[in-house]
């Protein structure tokens, strides 16, 4: 079983931190060069069906529940499935002091048997992948709450 845990504090009021963060049309710039398109297939009050395509060209669906008076957002891949046997995702949104927003990212997974790499190796690229785009994030929010 793979599990990964990243967190980055980011300087900006949580409503903008959230918003942003959860705004999928907008991950493929928060995401760096990780996907190349990101649409929202479906959206049904706080449940969000969409499709991401990554710098390869591989696409998958995945759902996410926003629980934005909960500060937390979860979300699992749908389909295909495969290189995991699963993957659920977690987002936590901590307020802090002076308009900070801790952003913790939870990825709980296995990799399908038939997969190339294994979960101890996933987790190894989803934990320097994750620390990279964090930082995205917050430079892309911060940048966002100076504008306002």
């Amino acid at each position: 079983m793979g599990h990964t845990c990243n967190s980055i504090t980011i300087n900006a009021p949580y409503d903008l931190v959230f918003d942003i963060s959860n705004d999928i049309a907008r991950w493929t710039q928060l995401f760096g060069t990780e996907y190349k398109k990101a649409e929202v297939l479906k959206k049904e009050g706080n449940l969000i069906t969409f499709r991401l395509t990554d710098d390869e060209g591989s696409s998958w669906v995945s759902w996410r529940l926003l629980q934005k008076d909960k500060y937390f957002a979860y979300a699992q891949k749908q389909d295909p499935l495969f290189p995991f046997e699963y993957m659920k995702i977690i987002w936590l949104y901590t307020p802090k002091a002076d308009n900070q927003v801790e952003l913790t990212w939870i990825q709980h997974f296995t990799m399908d048997k038939k997969a190339k790499f294994n979960d101890e190796q996933v987790e190894g690229f989803i934990n320097k992948h994750s620390q990279e785009n964090l930082i995205i994030f917050k430079e892309k929010i911060e940048e966002a709450a100076s504008l306002k």
